[in-house]
């Protein structure tokens, strides 16, 4: 299977150690990986603050990249949600809107892909920790994968799962909601901390760099020892 590999800015910028991850998977599971090197921006962080005509070129962009894909994977629901939901919302050219169709269709965040695209529910990686799941809003909200990713983590051999209470509320990330409203954000995040400490956890997953990042900067303000960890970087483990 061929698979297209889409690596968001983030991980990019931030946690480059989450797209090594994910090939090393794939690579596993059988799939033979492209990355298009000439790929940038979602669009997502000019989407969410309002400038839809610098989306709109970063969306162009994208698709005519990934117009002839077979299956596009990314580490990510955040931008997997935007390119499949609010691509839709933008002013396409007509070209860009009909291959739109073929993308949205064979887009796939990295947990769904193995789960229901390759049948796959233990990747055989092996990883020893009492580890909780945090679950991202646009995975969740707008892509609704939640039992998927579960499956992965509790199949790791070593793990010990642990579920968090309202491990669905917000880490209050938001993207540029954190810069607009910290206070409000921060008080939203202590709150999700909270929960992750006291689930007994010695690691907190989730599917998105950013809300790992947002939260990992609360747990340590709080001393605490626990670690943040990407999927992928959990499935990678002992591969």
């Amino acid at each position: 299977m061929k698979i297209s590999l889409f690596i968001p800015c983030l991980v990019d910028q931030f946690a480059p150690q989450v797209g090594v991850a994910t090939v090393k998977i794939l690579k596993k599971l059988g799939c033979s990986i492209e990355y298009p090197f000439e790929q940038t921006c979602c669009g997502q962080p000019a989407f969410n603050t309002g400038y839809r005509n610098d989306a709109k070129i970063l969306a162009e962009r994208f698709i005519n990249i990934f117009a002839n894909s077979e299956y596009i994977v990314a580490p990510s629901g955040s931008c997997v949600s935007m390119v499949k939901i609010y691509y839709d919302q933008l002013d396409l050219n007509q070209e860009a809107r009909n291959k739109l169709e073929h993308i949205k269709i064979n887009i796939f965040e990295l947990s769904e892909f193995i789960v229901n695209v390759l049948k796959v529910t233990d990747v055989g990686a092996s990883f020893k920790g009492r580890v909780t799941y945090h679950e991202s809003c646009h995975l969740l909200r707008e892509l609704h994968i939640s039992k998927e990713p579960r499956e992965l983590i509790k199949n790791v051999h070593g793990v010990e799962f642990i579920e968090m209470k309202e491990s669905v509320r917000c880490c209050g990330f938001g993207g540029t909601f954190s810069f607009k409203f910290p206070e409000l954000s921060t008080t939203i995040t202590e709150d999700k901390v909270m929960n992750i400490i006291n689930s007994g956890a010695e690691y907190v997953v989730a599917n998105d760099t950013s809300c790992l990042m947002n939260i990992d900067a609360v747990l340590k303000r709080k001393g605490s020892k626990i670690k943040t960890l990407h999927i992928a970087e959990l499935l990678a483990a002992g591969l």
